[in-house]
């Protein structure tokens, strides 16, 4: 049978006609096999054998019967460039030719949805790899992250993907956690600001963010990956659910994904109240929700509410997943039977399907004239792979341009005690090791750290200049040698002594230190690559003491997916310059910085550690959180949240205050000037902390709740007028209502969560108020020009 011949069929191939009625004249016409097969996806290419790209891909089913399961159609298709290098040309044809195969295939003409990573960049062969989240989170600057996210997307789109599974929303709650460079930082403002940016820049390009992992993931015991989440309900609602509220409010993200994470004995996959109740009864979503990988099957293996496939199927179904991924496992057969013997309501799968089906018509999927192939390919001769090869340029020279500026926005100067920027130094020991290490710059979801290495031989497929050739170009003159002294963690001893010995004969060591990305063990930082302390790893510690020990000035340089504690390096280092996986334009941007061409304005998105062993500990904590004198655990950080030197110097002056007394649905507003004194241009990151002393119920100390980047040439000033609505005070109260209570507060105007420049009291008057998630997000502040006259 073909699509002319099935009655209805020019209803949901009419344009004109409205997207749901297409999408009901599809779902009535569909026996229950074609609907659930609407349902999964299908992973071409990906080993049952073992966990190379994601954990227990060995539950795979052994192998896929393409030709026994195409006729009913598909609704997923995993990673069709994610899963082994390719060249971006012949993928995008080799993706083309898969989609028309199951277009002709079932009989209405249907198309997969085709998904991939994008995290640090879209996870391909020979694509642009640029810096992790938690560097995104030290631009503070919603504005760049949004351009990258849409020439991330424009990539995606031009080689036929669909959807992209990022960003990660989770909040920081303890470094530990491998995951941390995937994240955005620790306050859920700034995850929320940036992470809505990049949602923006994506969708702007066609392509579906998915917003991850839905929730509670970071909030795991002990920072161990999959581990049970310890939170309460306030803690979910004024620290994890917010990022994702501001993204889908204001990004309009067309995709969720839940999260692995078990609350209290309730897995989120199984979370019907949360799925289902606050996503899309309270807040309105109409996308889709898609499992993060093998989560319904986990419902039975894992956490064991499941008897068997069929009861994890339902039960997903029930809670408000509406696609499994990656694989076919539950919602295939299982979901089938299950429907056929009465134990799922039909009715659960037409909700997800009419979500499916409603996704891909506006995608374009269901179009009468919708047409894979891409349009860099038309013209080629397809059956020629030498014709195709190269078509398709997926680090070209704009999107290696935004990599660099991206990466300069993120490289942090954390301490310096005048020795940067260098000038031209004579003799340089460059030492440790990633001083000459290509992928030091790459997380684990970048392509080469993801997958390549599962495929030695084959080449990165990006230019990936170490620190050691940037420095060379850096400093033309300068003698630099070079020291691995040790390796990430591989204990050994051996090299120290070299080490010093190239130390002691040059005028600056530039000790260069931190992780190695990957996956599941295999790295220092990435999934599945949790510590029990935030001690560098292996014997790194000990080669910066044995440096700290000589006369020549230490610069410690950091290239690392976490905060570390650093020792006396804290106080010792001449410098200390921080970077969180910057990606393939990183060497360059540290190499700016350390000369001075690049003048530092990153701020940090989580706080560096002063002792190993002070987890977990953010800014964002009770009274009780920070040193106290009831404990003699000091969980003070060598280097707080929103911490970030710059090489000029910037004053705050002339406070005043426009309206400090508001009522609980008004706003307050003051002025104050930021002034560059200093002797070049730079950019200051002006952050607005609120203070609420009295609270019905306990209130972090602070939280951020705006900020903004003043850039200043030298002697210029500007003005900035700061807008803080009364919402912004408002926190989940006694009654798990979110309330606005009467009361003094203080806005604290600041560089740093530990370094306020100016301070207004201020205080809210009238009844208590309670708001949903309408409220206003934001305290928004305006730059206005001041007169030099």
């Amino acid at each position: 049978m073909t699509v002319e011949n099935i009655a209805g069929a020019s209803l949901w191939n009419d344009l004109s006609l409205p997207v749901t009625e297409r999408v009901d004249a599809l779902i009535d016409a569909m026996t229950i096999e074609e609907k659930t097969a609407q349902l999964y996806g299908v992973w071409v290419g990906a080993s049952d054998q073992g966990g190379e790209v994601a954990p227990h891909q060995h539950d795979m089913e052994e192998a896929v019967d393409l030709d026994a399961l195409l006729p009913s159609g598909l609704g997923q298709l995993t990673r069709p460039f994610g899963t082994v290098p390719v060249d971006p040309a012949l993928g995008a044809l080799s993706l083309a030719r898969t989609q028309m195969r199951i277009a002709a295939t079932n009989r209405f003409g249907i198309p997969a949805l085709a998904h991939d990573e994008c995290l640090a960049g879209f996870a391909a062969w020979g694509a642009t790899a640029y810096p992790v989240p938690l560097s995104w989170g030290a631009t503070f600057d919603p504005d760049t992250v949004r351009r990258m996210a849409a020439a991330i997307g424009r990539d995606m789109r031009s080689v036929g993907v669909h959807q992209g599974l990022a960003p990660v929303l989770d909040v920081v709650r303890d470094a530990r956690w491998g995951r941390v460079e995937e994240t955005i930082g620790e306050d859920p403002y700034l995850v929320g600001t940036i992470g809505t940016a990049y949602v923006q820049g994506l969708e702007s390009a066609g392509v579906a963010a998915t917003l991850k992992h839905f929730v509670g993931y970071s909030a795991s015991r002990a920072g161990r990956n999959l581990a049970p989440a310890s939170m309460g309900p306030r803690e979910r609602a004024d620290v994890l659910l917010p990022p994702f509220e501001m993204a889908l409010r204001e990004g309009r993200a067309r995709s969720v994904m839940n999260a692995y994470t078990d609350t209290d004995g309730m897995p989120s996959a199984a979370d019907e109240e949360l799925l289902t109740g606050l996503l899309r009864d309270t807040w309105g979503f109409d996308g889709t929700v898609v499992a993060d990988y093998f989560a319904i099957a986990f419902l039975k293996t894992l956490h064991g509410i499941a008897a068997d496939w069929a009861d994890a199927a339902g039960t997903a179904l029930r809670a408000g997943i509406d696609v499994e991924l990656p694989n076919i496992k539950t919602y295939g057969a299982p979901l089938t039977e299950a429907v056929a013997d009465g134990r799922v309501p039909e009715a659960l799968v037409d909700r997800a399907l009419r979500r499916t089906l409603t996704q891909k018509a506006v995608i374009g999927l269901l179009d009468p004239d919708w047409n894979p192939l891409p349009a860099a390919l038309h013209g080629a001769d397809l059956n020629d792979p030498a014709a195709v090869r190269g078509r398709i340029d997926l680090d070209g020279p704009e999107n290696r341009a935004l990599a660099r500026t991206v990466a300069e926005k993120a490289v942090l100067l954390l301490s310096n005690d005048g020795i940067l920027p260098l000038g031209r130094p004579r003799r340089v020991a460059l030492i440790g090791p990633n001083a000459d290490e290509p992928v030091a710059v790459l997380g684990c979801y970048s392509f080469p750290q993801h997958i390549g290495v599962r495929h030695p031989g084959t080449p990165l497929g990006i230019e990936l200049p170490t620190l050691r050739d940037t420095l060379a170009h850096e400093f033309p003159d300068a003698e630099i040698t070079v020291a691995l002294g040790t390796g990430i963690d591989d204990g050994d001893l051996s090299g120290i002594r070299e080490a010093a010995r190239l130390a002691r004969e040059s005028d600056i060591a530039l000790v260069v230190l931190g992780d190695r990305a990957g996956l599941f063990g295999r790295g220092t930082s990435g999934e599945g690559c949790d510590v029990a302390t935030l001690a560098l790893p292996g014997v790194q510690q000990q080669l910066l003491d044995t440096l700290l020990d000589l006369e020549t000035p230490v610069v410690t340089v950091l290239l690392a997916g976490r905060p570390y504690a650093l020792g006396r390096a804290v106080e010792e280092s001449a410098a200390i310059v921080q970077s969180f996986f910057p990606g393939e334009e990183g060497a360059r941007a540290i190499a700016g910085v350390l000369s001075g061409r690049t003048n530092p304005s990153a701020r940090l998105p989580v706080s560096v550690p002063r002792v190993p062993g002070s987890q977990p500990a953010t800014y964002l904590g009770a009274r009780l959180a920070h040193v106290s004198e009831v404990s003699s655990s000091d969980p003070t950080p060598a280097f707080a949240f929103g911490h970030g030197l710059s090489y000029t110097r910037f004053d705050w002056t002339d406070l005043i205050m426009v309206v400090e007394e508001a009522p609980t649905d008004g706003e307050f507003v003051l002025t104050f000037t930021v002034r560059n004194t200093g002797g070049r241009s730079g950019t200051e990151v002006v952050q607005i902390y609120l203070h609420d002393p009295v609270a019905s119920v306990v209130q972090p100390v602070q939280r951020l709740v705006g900020y903004t980047r003043v850039e200043l040439q030298q002697g210029e000033a500007r003005r900035l007028r700061v807008v803080v609505p009364a919402d912004v005070a408002s926190f989940t109260g006694r009654d798990h209502r979110r309330v606005v209570e009467p009361g003094e507060l203080e806005v604290r105007l600041a560089a740093s969560s530990v370094d306020p420049r100016l301070t207004a009291r201020v205080t809210l008057t009238g009844a208590v108020r309670h708001v949903d998630h309408t409220r206003r997000l934001h305290a928004t502040l305006e730059q206005e020009p001041v007169d030099q006259a």
